[in-house]
């Protein structure tokens, strides 16, 4: 919108606003979900039972053939929503979560026809899962060109706090140019501010033309997958209590994956209990106290990954030994292979069946070191409003810490965790969790 000499005071003129779109016409093809969606129908499914009926026609009848189209459907379905809906989430390149994406439906079809004992092709599948995988990788360097946004920033207030993220095209406007810049779809400002009365119009203008306009602090959070620390944040439905319905959900499917995955876990940590005793002395298991749900202390299960050592008692040394540094030389040959694969971790399904861990949450501090943390840190306390997790958004984005300012950071992630507490960033951390497992990121 741009005013001429003598527009104040008078009705304004009818505001234009360039919409161009910078992608051309084959970019927004590539980004249509129904075309990649039919893109993967056709490719991992139809294909390969295609060139199966091809080579021998009789496969055309067999139920065998039909099951395994239908997990085939069932598993690239589901991946495909799981994957789109957290692409919503902050920190996330779509190419790096495809695979883990497709391993975890696929593979639950494997494991759900099997438990079933229902007749399926394991070549169609594994054919239609590695297909599934290379159309999505292709649409996705087709559209690398495409993901960098441009966004307008409104310059009132703290919105300009927005350009020191560098992976977006900050487009800065003029205080006396109301005018949105080409190929900016959404506009940031901060509502906060006491903006001029043509930059409110300009505003709801935008709004109207179909322009997403956002607040600067929540872009920020979107953008960086973190809350900031200089007050309490409110969640989406206006209060700092997670969702009750979703917490008694998760409580359920924590158990309902904490009974399935018993079994296979009790054989693995009984070979690795033996493989622990044979790297070092010491006991295999250790248990240690951490601050749990609510603020209410709990022993944690925990293969021991250090050599045997006692504990300081004088509190400045206790809290420096509690912190495992880098290349820390107390932690063991298999205690460094354990670290980096987190089957440290898996002891702790036991703290998950007795309802005081869940699979996903903030992970729980060491007693003293969470009570350093009160005494340093503002509302670290309230990260204990949700259970505890083996993995969290802080570990999947951040990996281990040890100083104050990186706790900081952690906490961070951990109030964005509980402020955006839903099942789709659960199902994210799961997948980044296996992309976490498989690189090692993080471990100490």
């Amino acid at each position: 919108m741009q005013f001429g000499p003598g527009a104040r005071g008078r009705a304004p003129r009818r505001m234009r606003i360039a919409l161009e779109r910078k992608s051309s016409a084959a970019g927004a093809l590539w980004r249509d979900p129904l075309f990649q969606l039919c893109g993967a129908a056709l490719l991992a499914c139809v294909l390969p039972i295609g060139l199966a009926i091809v080579l021998e026609p009789l496969l055309a009848t067999d139920p065998v053939t039909l099951m395994s189209l239908l997990g085939s459907v069932v598993a690239l379905f589901i991946g495909t929503w799981l994957f789109r809906n957290m692409m919503a989430f902050p920190g996330i390149r779509a190419e790096n979560y495809i695979l883990p994406t497709f391993m975890m439906t696929f593979g639950l079809v494997f494991v759900g026809m099997f438990l079933l004992r229902l007749q399926y092709s394991r070549p169609l599948l594994l054919a239609g899962f590695v297909l599934a995988v290379g159309w999505f990788q292709f649409v996705y360097w087709m559209l690398q060109r495409y993901q960098r946004p441009s966004i307008a920033i409104v310059p009132f207030g703290d919105a300009h706090r927005l350009c020191r993220l560098t992976d977006v095209d900050w487009q800065r406007m003029e205080p006396n140019a109301p005018t949105l810049p080409e190929h900016c779809t959404t506009l940031a400002a901060d509502f906060g501010h006491d903006l001029p009365d043509e930059w409110q119009k300009f505003i709801v203008e935008c709004t109207l033309s179909g322009v997403t306009v956002l607040h600067h602090r929540h872009l920020m959070q979107s953008l960086t997958g973190r809350i900031t620390m200089e007050h309490l944040s409110e969640n989406p439905s206006g209060t700092l209590n997670p969702q009750p319905p979703y917490q008694a959900t998760k409580r359920v499917l924590d158990l309902i994956a904490a009974l399935i995955a018993l079994p296979a876990a009790l054989c693995i940590m009984l070979v690795l209990a033996v493989l622990i005793r044979l790297d070092s002395p010491g006991p295999a298991l250790l248990r240690q106290e951490r601050i749990g749900l609510r603020g209410k202390p709990f022993r944690m299960w925990k293969f021991r990954t250090m050599w045997v050592s006692e504990q300081p008692q004088h509190p400045d040394t206790a809290l420096d030994f509690a912190m495992t540094r880098p290349n820390d030389p107390r932690v063991t040959r298999l205690g460094r292979t354990l670290r980096r694969t987190r089957l440290d971790e898996l002891p702790q399904i036991f703290n998950i069946l007795a309802g005081q861990m869940s699979w996903i949450g903030p992970r729980p501090e060491a007693a003293h070191l969470s009570q350093w943390y009160e005494e340093k840190i503002p509302f670290y306390r309230y990260r204990h409003v949700v259970r505890p997790g083996v993995s969290g958004w802080a570990q999947v984005n951040q990996g281990h810490v040890t100083s104050v300012e990186d706790v900081m950071t952690k906490l961070s992630y951990d109030f964005y965790y509980i402020n955006r507490f839903n099942i789709w960033i659960d199902a994210l951390i799961v997948i980044r969790t296996i992309r976490t497992v498989l690189t090692g990121f993080g471990s100490q």
